[in-house]
């Protein structure tokens, strides 16, 4: 039991190192609210505000946006040619390819593995010769630019742990983000502006796609403000931003300096970090309200750049095509790091007529998002990223017919492009076997595509860290090499 003078002791030690932190506390939070009183910048867009004193190397690129394919397309039938494969179509998959290994529930019950050749065929594109499905003839169009690896692989076969290891580094919850690691690290280019968004759609495959949780955007340990701010096709693009009935702009000020005062009162008694980031976020929200109808306003967009990503002249298009506009506006703003989420690419059954549907979602979107960029000269340091999870496997999940099949998870390798930001353009890194099922060449972990993605960002991914529960942790954990191979 403690005494009177126990308690006496216990709250002043608490006060004590509670105000010794609040001398660092209190600079942190005059630097989330006015980066200029310490940086000495008068235009909030001359430089960024992260947690590191400075990039670790010259960068060859400032922001990602990062078009992702949620459900894991497959690479057989979109990226990865394989005109061997129509040789063995309908044979069963040789047990010296499968080389033992694990397949999901859906299709360990399976008595046969009938290999599958694509359905579609293959052209080749620009002087680089790429080969790519006739489902992507618009992103064929830009092979020169683009960087086609073929050689990812990942240890995960189930969407949720594959998206959150692809994500954050680490099959289990809990950890930060790849958007969240950058807004810590080196923060925005406009204070207006969250440093990492994130935009959602639905695609016309799957319709019962895999649901995305949150925290696939998340902050995981990190400061809260670093998570990704969702922004909605419908109504306010975030939630809460309009005022309510009755309250006007003046009346939301003082409620949040009144508010920011109560929490400044905490902050100086607890020293909580929490405390300065919660403040930072209301903040944040009052400056959006006025930068982000702006921003989501495509009225001042020229007929022909809408007609371009396939928007209607009276753009009322909630979808993909609109959010890779939106992500170009975004990141001409400031905005760090963008992620448009595209679910429907999980395929286990009536995939020939999924896929066709899910490609035309993406396809001439994505490639002018890549036109756009290059003509505004912002794709030179600028990376953009089209990919999922994992591929899809060889064999049909169900029964093979001549019109139809399925396929089912394969993280043992897959396919994802790349451009802009440095990486080498008109290029096909890594090579998978004739079924399309084992990595023969150049082999890309997903530790290795976050570390090159850090790395043209001026970061090395070893040092980018922090210390949680008396541990330094990474984005690439303690695994990770930069892939020099596709850099130019």
């Amino acid at each position: 039991m403690h005494t009177a003078h126990d308690l006496d002791s216990l709250l002043t030690r608490r006060h004590f190192f509670g105000r010794m932190s609040t001398g660092i506390g209190s600079v942190a939070l005059a630097s989330l609210l006015q980066p200029s009183l310490l940086t000495g910048a008068s235009d909030p867009g001359s430089r960024s505000f992260g947690a590191l004193p400075g990039l670790h190397y010259g960068s060859k690129a400032k922001r990602v946006i990062y078009l992702f394919m949620s459900g894991g397309p497959s690479h057989i039938d979109l990226l990865d040619h394989k005109p061997a494969l129509k040789q063995h179509h309908g044979e069963e998959l040789p047990a010296s390819i499968r080389q033992g290994q694990r397949v999901t529930g859906m299709t360990s019950g399976q008595s046969k593995f009938p290999c599958v050749a694509p359905m579609f065929e293959f052209k080749q594109h620009g002087k680089s010769g790429t080969w790519f499905s006739e489902l992507l003839p618009h992103l064929g169009s830009k092979a020169d630019d683009l960087c086609v690896v073929r050689s990812m692989h990942t240890e995960a076969i189930n969407h949720d742990p594959a998206v959150t290891y692809i994500q954050t580094g680490h099959q289990q919850a809990g950890r930060p983000c790849l958007g969240a690691w950058l807004s810590y690290g080196i923060g925005s280019e406009n204070q207006q502006l969250p440093s990492f968004v994130v935009m959602i759609s639905q695609g016309s495959g799957n319709k019962t796609d895999q649901p995305l949780s949150t925290r696939y955007w998340g902050s995981g340990f990190l400061p809260g403000q670093h998570q990704g701010v969702r922004f909605r096709s419908q109504g306010d693009p975030v939630l809460y931003l309009s005022n309510p009935p009755g309250v006007d702009d003046a009346s939301r000020r003082r409620l949040l300096d009144t508010v920011g005062a109560i929490n400044q009162m905490s902050a100086e008694s607890f020293g909580d970090p929490e405390i300065p980031a919660r403040i930072a976020q209301y903040e944040m929200a009052y400056r959006m309200q006025s930068s982000v109808p702006d921003l989501t306003d495509l009225s001042s967009e020229p007929r022909h750049i809408l007609e371009m990503y396939g928007i209607q002249e009276n753009p009322v298009d909630g979808g993909y095509a609109r959010n890779c506009l939106l992500a170009r506006r975004m990141i001409e703003r400031g905005v760090r790091f963008v992620q448009l989420m595209h679910r429907g690419w999980d395929q286990h059954g009536d995939l020939p007529k999924q896929i066709r549907g899910q490609a035309m979602d993406v396809d001439r979107p994505s490639a002018a998002l890549l036109t756009d960029l290059k003509q505004r000269g912002l794709l030179d340091d600028t990376i953009v990223v089209w990919g999922g999870e994992f591929g899809r496997s060889v064999y049909s999940q169900g029964t093979l017919t001549k019109d139809n099949h399925g396929r089912d998870h394969h993280g043992r390798c897959f396919s994802l492009l790349m451009a802009g930001g440095g990486i080498k353009p008109g290029v096909t890194y890594g090579s998978t076997d004739d079924y399309c099922y084992n990595i023969v060449e150049n082999p890309v972990h997903i530790h290795d595509f976050n570390a090159t993605l850090l790395h043209q960002l001026g970061l090395d991914h070893t040092k980018l860290t922090y210390k949680f529960q008396g541990r330094h942790f990474r984005l690439t954990d303690v695994h990770g090499e930069v892939v020099k191979g596709i850099l130019a």
